[in-house]
């Protein structure tokens, strides 16, 4: 059975898009703890992100970083901070999350609620920096 991302990445399910190249896609979290918070996802299900080849890792990062200079731009903040948790979705992702505190990084945190429109501009913003 596909996960929610490989049904975000086949166009089954729409989500607001950052970025995207022939392996990876790159989309908001709909539960950001900052505006700017982005999943940067292998298009491949994998479910365990460290069960991905050097390569994958290699080039994954690679994309995420260009997400995350993109992010900054759009989303000035002091870093844009990485996690790979992994427990919510069985599908490789990372966290891309602007931070002005390390705080912000804390996923306990209270979620924004923003609406389609807000989505839209954010990602709409962060896609121009690319």
């Amino acid at each position: 059975m596909a996960t929610i991302f490989s049904m975000i990445v086949a166009g089954d399910i729409p989500s607001y898009k950052v970025a995207e190249d022939d392996q990876f896609y790159a989309f908001l979290d709909i539960n950001p703890l900052v505006k700017g918070h982005t999943l940067v996802i292998p298009k491949r299900e994998v479910d365990y992100f460290f069960d991905l080849t050097d390569e994958e890792i290699g080039a994954m990062q690679i994309f995420a970083k260009k997400v995350a200079v993109a992010i900054k731009k759009a989303y000035p903040c002091i870093k844009v901070g990485q996690a790979v948790l992994g427990l919510e979705v069985p599908h490789a992702h990372i966290h891309l999350v602007p931070m002005q505190k390390e705080k912000d990084m804390l996923f306990t945190n209270p979620k924004l609620q923003l609406t389609p429109e807000e989505f839209k501009e954010i990602a709409a913003n962060i896609a121009a920096q690319l």
